[in-house]
């Protein structure tokens, strides 16, 4: 048994995965370092086999079918020993001395029988269009370097929503969720923090800055032109978490005030990728998506028209859309995403 797996889904990542490996070789035999090969056609392949015939201890490669990022995480779920998990996309990478520090604090938790659900630590924007590098932290929202509950949960503001890039969750509980990712889905991350988060009732914050999160590549699925060409899979993506909001399952009230205030961005995000593209085809699925919504959920379609997002969206014509497009593009340029 392992105290740590991550899972690096690899897709004709040649070019730059060696960056995400070696961010993780820290010289501990506790960390388990599993790297799916996603049916990729370049040397992903040949280099994930030189890393495990070097590192037999700590690398095991997967070689599977294409079937996309979410797919690739389940299998390494699947095939996890770590008692707890993480997931590092193969164009990112850690920082080695943060990933000591949170391997020790496992280690902890573990040899003093202490129950903790989720470990969250910052990321960081590497955004290479912008040169600008931003770090993610959650200080004054939550309690540092001990355990806690949602009750001790502080004001989280919108930079500050909890991501994958930010989480380790215990195997055990996206186990107990009945974790299942889409397959040839991007944007499935979302689906990957949000879905357990009933389930987790201790949690632990560090405030180092772990995962740096590359972005301004052309090709990557978060670049915007890209996103608007797959706005239907971003819809997908935000219908299955409509779907996973359960009250019934989530006992406090500041996750559930949490899990809404996660669904408003997931329907910013859809619904001004459909008015930046601004055809009349996008613009029926923006209604259609509102009315997936309050179809699904009346309770909860209300709870998110209370929002800046409903408030706005309600504005009929050109008001309306340009004041969601100037929030969004303000945004973009703070905490540089996108």
């Amino acid at each position: 048994m392992k105290v740590l797996t991550v899972v690096i889904p690899c897709y004709n990542s040649a070019a730059y995965m060696d960056r995400a490996i070696e961010s993780l070789l820290i010289g501990d035999e506790n960390l388990e370092i599993l790297i799916v090969d996603d049916g990729s056609s370049d040397n992903t392949s040949i280099i994930a086999d030189e890393y495990e015939k070097k590192y037999p201890n700590i690398i095991h490669t997967i070689h599977k079918e294409n079937g996309g990022h979410g797919d690739a995480i389940n299998t390494g779920l699947k095939y996890s020993k770590g008692i707890y998990f993480k997931v590092l996309d193969s164009d990112d990478w850690f920082d080695k001395n943060s990933l000591k520090k949170v391997l020790d604090i496992l280690k902890n938790m573990i040899n003093n029988s202490k129950t903790l659900d989720m470990l969250i630590v910052n990321y960081v924007y590497e955004n290479i269009n912008m040169h600008k590098s931003k770090s993610i932290n959650y200080k004054g929202a939550m309690p540092e370097e001990k355990i806690f509950t949602w009750d001790d949960l502080g004001h989280l503001k919108n930079s500050q929503n909890i991501l994958m890039h930010s989480v380790i969750y215990l195997t055990e509980i996206l186990k107990k969720c009945n974790l299942q990712l889409p397959k040839h889905t991007f944007y499935v991350d979302n689906i990957f923090v949000y879905k357990p988060l009933p389930y987790v009732k201790t949690m632990y914050y560090i405030n180092v800055d772990l995962y740096r999160y590359f972005i301004g590549r052309e090709d990557q699925s978060v670049n915007e032109k890209i996103m608007i060409k797959r706005i239907d899979q971003q819809i997908k993506v935000t219908k299955i978490i409509i779907d996973c909001y359960n009250p019934m399952i989530i006992e406090c009230k500041k996750l559930r005030k949490y899990m809404i205030k996660y669904l408003v961005m997931m329907m910013t995000v859809s619904t001004v990728l459909l008015l930046k593209d601004n055809t009349e085809k996008s613009l029926n699925k923006k209604k259609e998506l509102w009315y997936y919504l309050n179809s699904k959920n009346r309770d909860l379609y209300r709870e998110i028209n209370k929002s800046f997002l409903g408030l706005f969206v309600q504005i009929k014509g050109l008001v309306g859309k340009n004041i969601i497009l100037l929030a969004y593009s303000l945004s973009r340029r703070i905490f540089g995403f996108n």
